[in-house]
């Protein structure tokens, strides 16, 4: 009889068999919830992390945009300051060179000076005198040498203030282009986007990188800067308006004393004239005067040499009459007057000689005053050159280089006008 043939193998029970499709079934249904779930909780996720991202994003657009309204405003601060700064440099500069060239004014004043102290060493004698004219032109060197001291004090300051000037300068500027390295950066990061060609992942970009500041350290340095540069000019300002100051005492200073000068000289010159207008009153008196008593000692000379005549004629009646025989030897009237004849012209004569050496004595003292006199005119005229020669030297002060023409000859003792016209009138006869 033949037998069935059945596969070989594990068989499960029926109940086991609808507990597998439960559980299947089972599965499938929590499999389901649960992917359910987790689609909600990832679109919740997925739209609460976009919105995030969206106002992370716009956040830091925004601050982004006014980080660079900020350091733009910085930005124009310093251009101001910068513009204020190159300004007051400029300004600085030209008060420097205004302060040189006033310093270097004072050289020819100073050497005008010397020169004229120079000229009236020239002088001789008694006028080798320290009068008011001598006092100004010192006291004219002490002020011109205070004014000098003065300017180079101001020209160092002004140009150790151009120092600080360049510094602040300098910090201004390496600021200004930090600011301008940071606006292009912070612009190239406001124009990025997620579709950029040049973004990817850094690594570690969340590090905090050496040399970081906080805000409030940035603000502060940036404030800083910009009160050091208003400071610096208005140090600079100030300086400028000392300086200016300076230069317009001295001048002024210098300008009164050179008015205090020439007025002593113009005084010491007409004192200088009174005195020689009198000195010729008393050589044209005192000429006149020796003319006078050189004639007055010619004829006292030629009445002694007729008394003397006389004499011999009175002692030569009294020899000869000596001769006269015996009784005729009386004492007569004729021998009586000739002996008074005689003790007159002998008293006359004595009389005579004693005038004629006070004459001729008065006329010596004459002679050596008369010397002195002109001396001293020679003194005074030298003198008065001299002072004539200053006050040309002086011209120099007042006249252009250029249009400067000295008046005065020192070394020929002439006046330069005076000597024009004969040169033309020399050069038209050759």
């Amino acid at each position: 009889m033949a037998t069935l043939s059945f596969k070989p193998g594990q068989r499960f029970r029926l109940p086991d068999w609808h507990i597998n499709t439960y559980l299947l079934s089972t599965n499938a249904e929590q499999q389901r919830d649960t992917s359910h779930q987790i689609r909600q909780e990832t679109l919740i996720l997925r739209n609460e992390t976009n919105n995030q991202t969206i106002w992370d994003e716009y956040d830091n657009q925004t601050r982004l945009a006014e980080r660079i309204c900020s350091v733009e405003r910085w930005k124009e601060t310093l251009d101001k300051c910068l513009t204020d700064i190159d300004a007051e440099i400029d300004a600085m500069t030209q008060m420097k060179e205004a302060a040189e060239r006033a310093l270097q004014g004072k050289n020819l004043p100073l050497d005008v000076a010397i020169e004229c102290l120079t000229l009236r060493e020239s002088r001789r004698d008694v006028d080798v005198v320290k009068d008011s004219a001598e006092e100004e032109l010192h006291k004219e060197v002490e002020v011109i040498d205070s004014a000098k001291q003065a300017l180079q004090q101001k020209i160092r300051e002004v140009f150790e203030q151009l120092c600080l000037l360049q510094e602040t300068r300098q910090q201004l500027n390496s600021d200004h282009r930090r600011k301008m390295e940071a606006l292009e950066i912070d612009r190239v990061c406001l124009s990025l986007n997620v579709h950029s060609p040049n973004i990817s992942l850094k690594v570690n970009p969340t590090r905090i990188p050496s040399g970081s500041c906080t805000i409030q350290q940035w603000d502060d340095f940036s404030h800083y800067i910009k009160d050091r540069a208003e400071a610096e000019r208005k140090a600079s300002a100030d300086l400028r308006e000392a300086t200016a100051l300076t230069i317009a005492e001295t001048n002024n200073e210098l300008e009164a004393q050179r008015v205090a000068t020439e007025f002593a000289f113009r005084k010491r010159m007409r004192e200088i004239e009174k005195l020689l207008s009198e000195l010729r009153w008393q050589e044209k008196n005192s000429l006149e005067e020796n003319a006078q008593l050189d004639e007055a000692v010619r004829r006292l000379e030629e009445d002694l040499h007729i008394k003397m005549l006389n004499l011999k004629l009175a002692h030569t009646r009294l020899e000869t009459r000596i001769c006269r025989p015996n009784m005729e030897m009386c004492r007569d009237q004729v021998q009586y007057g000739l002996t008074f004849e005689v003790h007159q012209l002998e008293a006359t004569i004595a009389s005579l000689k004693q005038k004629l050496t006070q004459a001729q004595s008065a006329l010596h003292t004459l002679h050596n005053h008369l010397a002195r006199i002109r001396a001293d005119i020679a003194c005074k005229s030298n003198t008065l050159l001299l002072d004539k020669k200053c006050m040309d030297t002086r011209r120099k002060l007042t006249v252009p280089a250029e249009k400067f023409v000295p008046e005065v000859d020192t070394f020929n003792r002439t006046t330069n006008r005076k000597l024009a016209p004969l040169k033309s009138r020399q050069l038209e006869m050759v």
